[in-house]
């Protein structure tokens, strides 16, 4: 018997940072080695992602639970996943991938899917004694290691944050830190900051889902002014230490039978050309370094023009839902001259050698990669281990507040204990 084969796997429900039913399997190699996994669920996903199911039973979680997803996943995979070598990652993705049969993922689901890859990867780097992040960085030659660049959730809306505000996140990076420590207790300052003036104004403090602050301001320059401030009141020089990230989540304000982005809060409609100019105008006027999904994951010819745009002052552009770390959006991506970032999510992508491949292609055309958590999380640290290994530059876990984005952080600090990587400095410092 080959000692790192797979021998036997289980899946579980378990529940989400949302108190939802997510997946969790165990994969077991025939040396007893054993890998675990969770994979995590979005609130404001793209039509373009990996399917995820659940049971659609009102009586179980009101629908959302995975139980049946669970029984159909583990009668099709047992049998086929047994015997395959589970240190040949790409072997076991292709057997899932087949298993399955569709290109989204949704006879099986994505969500079992997943769970089963990353865990067959944790098996491999257990059976090997390597840490995780040393092992996968044997899954991507070429591609030196370095720990990433935080990009944390400090001000929350859209559809994190029920709507509270238009745009769906104002995150904080710390591009002046010379070490990842550093920047991520300047990062935790600068919320700490921002809670206590909020305060200060009577306002809510309440957090939403990823952990960041939701004070429901109904224009983007009220949140941004806020920031500023936050980055001053900590010590910290805006756009030198400490510089700003926007996630508009454009998919979500698109409405399409008029063409348009509707704005709740500020009640204002803007045409692409009008969201172009207010994001350039915002981005003209405070510390702003990145900018992640202006426009809608369709609307090809405004990203062109912004892109064009933005150029000029050599800030970064995500695409999220735009590629849904999908290898062929990004390809006609990348065709088209659009954006210069991507967004990457395992569970977009259904797999960890797709997700790989979407950032090798990435890197290979010169787009930065950031590795990013979903609304709905885990406790699981997987995409730490990831961004480190695939020299990803840069990570978006969610605020520096609860256990499913702590476990992430927290792991990073663990990594960057052994002395051996340096932070990644920012692709436009």
């Amino acid at each position: 018997m080959n000692p790192s084969r797979i021998a036997s796997l289980k899946l579980r429900q378990i529940l989400d940072s949302r108190g939802r039913p997510t997946v969790e399997a165990d994969v077991i190699l025939n040396d007893g080695s054993m890998g675990r996994a969770s994979v995590p669920s979005g609130a404001s996903t793209g039509k373009y992602e990996a399917r995820e199911l659940r049971d659609g039973d009102v009586d179980s979680y009101e629908g959302y639970g995975v139980q049946a997803v669970i029984a159909k996943a583990l009668q099709a995979c047992e049998g086929q996943l047994q015997g395959v070598d589970a240190l040949d990652q790409s072997a076991v993705d292709a057997t899932l991938r087949w298993i399955d049969g569709t290109p989204d993922y949704g006879r099986v689901g994505a969500n079992p899917i997943l769970a089963l890859s990353l865990a067959t990867a944790r098996a491999a780097a257990a059976h090997v004694r390597r840490p995780l992040h040393r092992y996968l960085s044997s899954l991507v030659p070429g591609l030196l290691p370095s720990l990433p660049m935080p990009m944390t959730n400090i001000l929350s809306g859209g559809a994190h944050a029920n709507g509270g505000m238009d745009f769906q996140d104002f995150l904080a990076m710390p591009i002046g830190a010379t070490t990842y420590s550093q920047g991520l207790e300047w990062i935790a300052r600068v919320r700490s900051a921002a809670a206590r003036l909020m305060a200060q104004e009577g306002r809510v403090t309440l957090l939403a889902d990823e952990g960041g602050l939701s004070p429901g301001f109904e224009a983007a320059e009220q949140a941004l002014t806020l920031m500023v401030r936050a980055i001053e009141a900590a010590r910290l020089r805006p756009g030198h230490d400490m510089a700003i990230a926007i996630d508009v989540a454009a998919s979500q304000l698109y409405v399409e039978q008029r063409h348009c982005y509707h704005l709740h809060r500020a009640g204002r409609d803007l045409t692409p050309d009008e969201m172009m100019s207010h994001v350039f105008d915002l981005c003209g006027r405070y510390p702003i370094l990145s900018v992640e999904d202006p426009f809608d994951q369709d609307d090809w010819q405004a990203w062109q023009s912004f892109t064009h745009k933005m150029a000029e002052r050599s800030l970064q552009l995500v695409g999220d839902d735009l590629f849904a770390t999908n290898v062929q959006r990004l390809a006609t991506g990348i065709e088209r001259r659009v954006a210069n970032a991507v967004l990457i999510k395992v569970n977009q992508n259904g797999t960890l050698s797709g997700t790989l491949d979407v950032i090798a292609l990435a890197r290979k055309a010169g787009y930065a990669t950031v590795v990013s958590a979903r609304s709905g999380e885990t406790e699981d640290s997987f995409i730490a281990d990831l961004a480190v290994a695939a020299g990803a530059g840069q990570i978006k876990i969610g605020s520096v507040r609860n256990s499913e984005r702590q476990s992430k952080y927290n792991q990073l600090l663990r990594i960057e204990e052994e002395g051996t990587l340096t932070l990644a400095a920012f692709m436009r410092q």
